[in-house]
């Protein structure tokens, strides 16, 4: 098995080596180019994650492979780093968070790791930006809330029990409330943000995965919609021309379906 590991990450680096040479596309690219086409194969996985499709995983691991390999050829050309010092860093880095496996500290569950974790992040990089540093800028804000929420728990800034945050829920629901009557549209996006945080930190604290949850619903709805235009076809009618209530009943006509 290991031989078999090996020789196919030599492949890959080899089949790198060739088309950096030998492609005008790929000898054209940098860090930069590549940049947003390793979002969207990102975002490519997701999907396959969220669909169950494990061929459909494999073939996106395989297109992220490729890009931390290309990026690794580049470090390598620039005289940076290659794939060799990208590999054993994160196995140095690896065993460095994980003392309860390769040291003497003991964390006996799925929490006690976490803690310890991110308690060996912050020493280890000793960020003059504190906690909340380690959170990437560029992270779409759904993520970001739900990581700065777990990195401020991790300091022991969250509430005492987990029930405790739907009084904030409801706070910041009233205060949407009181600014969409004042009129203002910057002080109700405000709050709205407020709101949206109050809610992802209570999908974090009932285990809860808000950008996973988001998408599941952005999906039914979707078929839910399509299946109400199909309908609507089928009787020789657009949806734009029907009344709400004739709408609806279509709408739970397709929810009956599933």
């Amino acid at each position: 098995m290991e031989d078999k590991r090996l020789a196919a990450t030599a492949r890959l680096l080899e089949v790198m080596d060739t088309l950096r040479e030998k492609c005008p596309w790929d000898r054209e690219q940098t860090f930069e180019s590549l940049r947003n086409c390793t979002i969207e194969e990102t975002y490519e996985l997701v999907d396959a994650i969220t669909d169950g499709n494990m061929d459909g995983i494999k073939e996106e691991l395989g297109d992220l492979l490729l890009h931390v390999v290309f990026y690794s050829k580049l470090g390598d050309e620039a005289g940076a780093f290659d794939y060799a010092a990208v590999a054993d860093g994160v196995c140095d880095k690896l065993i460095y968070r994980h003392p309860h496996v390769y040291g003497e500290i003991h964390a006996d569950t799925p929490a006690e790791v976490k803690a310890n974790w991110e308690a060996l992040k912050l020493r280890k990089k000793n960020r003059k930006s504190g906690t909340l540093g380690g959170v990437p800028r560029s992270l779409p804000a759904m993520v970001k809330a739900y990581r700065i929420g777990e990195k401020a728990a991790a300091s022991g800034f969250d509430w005492q029990k987990r029930e405790d945050v739907w009084d904030k829920v409801r706070e910041e629901i009233a205060e949407v409330e009181a600014e969409m009557r004042s009129g203002s549209h910057e002080a109700t996006e405000a709050e709205f943000g407020d709101l949206f945080f109050a809610l992802i930190n209570a999908c974090r604290l009932y285990g809860v995965d808000p950008e996973s949850a988001l998408e599941k619903t952005n999906k039914k709805f979707i078929r839910r919609f399509n299946s109400m235009e199909e309908r609507a076809a089928a009787g020789g009618r657009m949806l734009h021309d029907m009344t709400l209530d004739e709408m609806e009943e279509l709408w739970q006509a397709a929810k009956k379906e599933e």
